[in-house]
């Protein structure tokens, strides 16, 4: 009985995470623009778009696994995210660009250091860790999705004496 309710744990811990994230970004587009474009590896013609696409993309994938529909989906398109940032960081480490990576909001120049990455691709390896149990388990209480949902095991009831 322990794993579902650690898969509950993870789905709301990691809901929430992208909840937060998501809206953060959503209520503050101009921020989320500056953002994409500090990592310097998109084309300018694809900053705008990218920037109004990411905060819907972490709302939805908030919201799905909030609600419990389609975790296993939702946690391993979650975790191709948490590679790809991960990824993107470390890019940024290495091309010794000095940069907020505006996960939770701002983003853009900042005065940062190595530490700075460390902390945030470690982070982001705990959220990993999260989708990749919910792959794993993905069904726990309170899910809404049949494909999620804590299998009730139903106990035989006893024969009615005639």
């Amino acid at each position: 009985m322990w794993i579902p309710l650690l898969s509950l744990i993870a789905r709301l811990g990691l809901a929430a995470v992208w909840l937060i994230s998501g809206w953060i970004k959503f209520v503050d587009p101009s921020q989320t623009v500056v953002a994409v474009r500090a990592y310097q590896l998109l084309p300018e013609v694809l900053v705008r778009p990218v920037a109004a696409g990411l905060p819907i993309f972490e709302l939805v994938l908030g919201l799905l696994l909030l609600i419990g529909l389609a975790v296993r989906a939702a946690a391993v398109v979650g975790a191709a995210a948490l590679l790809t940032l991960i990824v993107v960081i470390a890019s940024v480490w290495a091309r010794g660009l000095s940069i907020d990576c505006g996960c939770f909001g701002g983003g853009g120049a900042a005065d940062v250091d190595g530490w700075d990455y460390a902390g945030e691709i470690a982070r982001d390896l705990g959220f990993l860790a999260l989708a990749a149990w919910l792959t794993v388990f993905p069904r726990s209480p309170l899910a809404l999705g049949p494909g999620s949902r804590v299998r009730l095991s139903a106990r035989t009831q006893p024969a009615m004496a005639e």
